[in-house]
């Protein structure tokens, strides 16, 4: 390895109106005023001790995500993305993503997040069904939905997604279709469309919902994928659809495995350590202090930071890079690794052999349409 990968920039906000059942993020109700000038304060604290990992890179991508960042008001995401400027840097095409909800969508507020510098919206729909919204603890219903869209696209935002949820408490595939047609006639430029799963430490775990079978969730995949192929998105990730050159360029770096700082409560960060004396590299992890209260007071250490064992690399690079359609070369695996394509050619072998991979002439891994759909089975084979 003698070239670092490309650096990112992840900031969370952890605030939500009302956390949802079906969430297992680091997320809390705020049932007082919230913090903000003082989170904002220790944001900029982190973002000046995490300057050391950087070493000489320039941001492709930030990404504010929670929680729900678009409670925050917009001077002090534009004191986040003007710190980030001048003490890190932009690349030229820069995407800048902020989350937002309906329920905090505010005609002049999202105009002025647009002009704070932020060049994408991330918009939290998961579904246009009021019963499907109740069920999921949302605090907007469709039609909110529809005109917070609306109010994005009057603010000056051509590029946003819409996440959308399918295999929904008793939804049935008219449902799920309707849902998404919806969707799809606003015209985003990128869907994120993917199924309710039940998570440990949420609401519904604790009080499960009825979901369809798996025959009627398997139904509904597969009629999405059809509709959504019909009108040009192209899916590139086991739930990320876009337009033609619209890939969410924050998220494909997690996948190729690239570097991030993670700055905030909770946050997670993955940096390489180059030795420039040597074609070795050290990857390590960043970990902030979970809870917002200890983050912003710093009661507990700040930061926790433990390297990526030698031999559980490959298995990391696999786990994200295994979600993209298009694959990954042996070159990039070793680009961004320092491993050689040894490290992982017992387990291509063994994938290829149960049809869940394939190898191209030019020895490019990609994983086969059956291969998406066992990717646990997949990634096993490389831990």
């Amino acid at each position: 390895m003698k070239q670092l990968p490309p650096l990112s920039l992840y900031i969370h906000i952890p605030w939500c109106i009302k956390k949802c059942p079906y969430c297992d993020f680091n997320s809390h109700t705020a049932t007082t005023e919230l913090p903000e000038q003082e989170y904002v304060t220790a944001l900029l604290r982190d973002l000046s001790n995490d300057l050391e990992f950087t070493q000489g890179r320039t941001l492709d991508s930030i990404f504010f995500g929670g929680g729900t960042p678009s409670l925050f008001k917009p001077a002090s995401i534009e004191a986040m993305v003007t710190a980030a400027q001048q003490q890190i840097g932009f690349s030229p095409d820069i995407e800048i993503t902020l989350e937002a909800n309906p329920g905090t969508f505010e005609q002049q507020k999202f105009s002025d997040f647009y002009h704070s510098g932020i060049n994408r919206l991330s918009i939290g729909i998961q579904s246009f069904n009021q019963q499907q919204l109740q069920r999921l603890g949302r605090v907007h219903n469709g039609d909110e939905a529809l005109r917070a869209i609306e109010m994005a696209r009057q603010a000056g935002f051509e590029n946003f997604n819409l996440d959308l949820m399918h295999g929904l408490p008793d939804q049935q595939l008219e449902q799920a279709m309707a849902d998404l047609q919806t969707a799809i006639e606003l015209s985003p430029t990128h869907l994120s469309w993917y199924q309710l799963t039940i998570e440990a430490n949420t609401e519904f775990y604790k009080h499960p919902p009825q979901l369809p079978s798996d025959d009627a969730r398997w139904d509904i995949y597969q009629q999405g994928q059809a509709l959504l192929a019909e009108h040009g998105y192209q899916q590139y990730e086991v739930s990320a659809y876009s337009q033609p050159g619209k890939a969410s360029q924050h998220n494909l770096n997690y996948w190729h495995f690239g570097d991030y700082l993670g700055l905030g409560a909770g946050a997670h960060g993955k940096i390489t350590q180059l030795d420039t004396s040597a074609e070795t590299a050290q990857i390590i992890r960043t970990r902030k202090t979970r809870a917002p209260n200890d983050y912003l007071n710093q009661i507990t250490a700040h930061q926790h930071i433990e390297a990526i064992a030698h031999d559980d690399i490959a298995g990391e690079f696999m786990m994200n890079a295994l979600r993209l359609n298009e694959g990954f070369s042996y070159q990039h695996f070793s680009q961004y690794t320092g491993l050689t394509s040894h490290a992982i050619e017992q387990g291509v072998a063994a994938g290829c052999e149960r049809g869940l991979l394939t190898v191209t002439a030019d020895h490019h891994i990609q994983p086969t349409a059956k291969g998406r759909l066992f990717l646990d089975d997949l990634a096993a084979l490389f831990i």
